[in-house]
């Protein structure tokens, strides 16, 4: 049954598909965060092992919250790695174990990139498709990503 909200059939499938492509960056981030978790070695290890699980936690934590709000707007929600990997802007690089500093580098590029895009996003729900709950869930969302980001960059500094 579709729901009757005051968001016209077009513009649900027009936010449904925006919480697919942040489902799917939320997936691809929390796999390469899960990898960097069981990977990471070094100087650094027990602190960098303890971080990544902190945030791979908040990660999926995300991803739920994602996955019931597509649902909460009638849609279904994807659940395959092909199809995360399709909708996905993030990239997985398979075979590839970089050191710390790399492991850092790549986290902190792909928060920004998901903050980048979740501020279009926000606005797009807002603004071009009138739905004002999306808009707000993805402003929390975006609190996090600019924690998890700032914390990342403090690494590297």
């Amino acid at each position: 049954m579709k729901p009757h909200i005051g968001i016209s059939a077009k513009n649900l499938t027009a936010v449904n598909n925006i919480l697919t492509a942040v489902l799917s960056d939320a997936v691809v981030l929390y796999t390469k965060t899960r990898k960097f978790h069981w990977n990471v070695s070094g100087n650094s290890f027990m602190e960098l092992h303890k971080l990544f699980e902190e945030h791979y936690k908040k990660l999926e934590e995300a991803i739920d919250e994602i996955a019931e709000r597509i649902n909460k707007l009638g849609a279904k929600t994807p659940g395959t790695m092909q199809e995360f990997l399709q909708h996905s802007s993030l990239k997985e690089a398979p075979g590839k174990y970089p050191d710390q500093k790399e492991m850092l580098s790549e986290l902190l590029k792909d928060h920004e990139a998901v903050v980048t895009q979740l501020r279009k996003n926000i606005d797009d729900c807002d603004e071009k498709y009138g739905d004002k709950g999306t808009a707000d869930f993805l402003t929390d969302l975006i609190r996090e990503h600019e924690t998890i980001a700032w914390t990342v960059r403090r690494y590297l500094q």
